[in-house]
């Protein structure tokens, strides 16, 4: 294992992205998501990542320099097209009027277009959250999970993100795959030369497999929770792909062409303002849910990202650890 500081970690990403072509806003934007991924124990959306960014932009799937467009939809709703460059620097854009629509009229919507997406979603989420809203969020990517009782791709790995504000404390917040993993987990055991745990995916005749080769390749990945999370998968798909005028799993693998590019379609995000739903009763309820969470914890049991804000601690007093393998195929990418 390589270790590395954060600020080295992230002026490694920066600088395999600017030498690749993609502006300083892009790089900046894009190196800041790829080391909060790092840092907080998410090896699958960390420096990993940064192989997958430059082979989509050599693939010609994403355009390094784009400049994201804002748009006032309606009173509680923002666009952003993101002429195809990656989601980060979009989001970024977007994130103020969505923040004022939503302090003016208690909610308010984000729709991100034509944009490219690898990253994962809690790190927009939290942003919300720490500023103070209640936010969902929500995205394709390509088909490559079966619907529960089939065999063929149809859905992305499509997460759900959801956060709530928390005084004086981590907001709350989780963020899963409706897949039974994340695509780059299974990325991970093949480049580990490790099998997959059952469950996870299944080859071109719908077997099992604990191949990834197999999985990634030929076959297919299984939603988590069977037809539960096939159903939330299909939520996604509508809300995160027709319903803002985008691009479904399919389309978006269709669109990839065999590049095994990064993902290119839309993303939805929900921001609600407590304050304006309660008015003077904020804190009174916002102390409700600190005795919910106080629950939970006070049995034992793990609110979702505290293994994340605990690997956040460690990582800003000890920095990150990645295989010596990833850190020299990174440095090539300079060579």
């Amino acid at each position: 294992m390589i270790r590395l500081t954060l600020s080295d970690a992230h002026s490694l990403a920066q600088s395999i992205l600017l030498h690749a072509g993609f502006s300083a806003a892009h790089a900046t934007a894009v190196s800041a998501t790829i080391v909060a991924g790092e840092r907080d124990g998410c090896a699958s959306h960390g420096l990993y990542r940064v192989l997958g960014c430059v082979s989509t932009l050599k693939a010609g799937k994403v355009v390094a320099d784009a400049q994201p467009e804002v748009i006032d939809q309606a009173p509680s709703i923002v666009r952003v097209d993101a002429a195809g460059g990656f989601s980060q620097l979009a989001f970024q854009a977007g994130l103020p009027m969505l923040q004022n629509k939503a302090r003016e009229n208690g909610i308010a919507a984000l729709a991100i277009n034509r944009c490219v997406h690898f990253s994962a979603l809690w790190v927009e989420i939290e942003q919300l959250a720490e500023a103070g809203f209640v936010a969902l969020a929500f995205t394709p990517s390509h088909a490559w999970v079966a619907p529960a009782g089939g065999h063929q791709p149809v859905f992305g790995t499509n997460p759900v993100a959801f956060g709530w504000p928390r005084p004086g404390k981590h907001p709350y917040v989780f963020d899963f795959a409706t897949s039974a993993i994340a695509r780059g987990d299974i990325e991970l055991h093949r480049r580990a030369g490790k099998t997959i745990p059952e469950g996870w995916g299944v080859d071109e005749q719908g077997q099992p497999s604990t191949d990834p080769n197999v999985v990634l390749d030929r076959g297919a990945m299984l939603t988590f929770g069977g037809h539960k999370g096939s159903a939330l998968a299909t939520m996604v798909e509508l809300i995160a792909g027709p319903l803002i005028g985008d691009l479904t799993s399919a389309e978006s693998l269709a669109h990839a062409d065999g590049s095994k590019s990064s993902p290119y379609h839309g993303e939805l995000l929900i921001a609600l303002d407590p304050r304006r739903f309660l008015g003077a009763a904020t804190d009174q309820h916002l102390a409700r849910a600190e005795t919910l969470f106080e629950s939970i914890e006070g049995q034992g049991a793990r609110l979702p990202s505290q293994r994340r804000f605990e690997a956040r601690a460690r990582s800003l007093e000890e920095g990150v650890q990645i295989p010596e393998a990833l850190y020299h195929d990174l440095k090539a990418l300079l060579a």
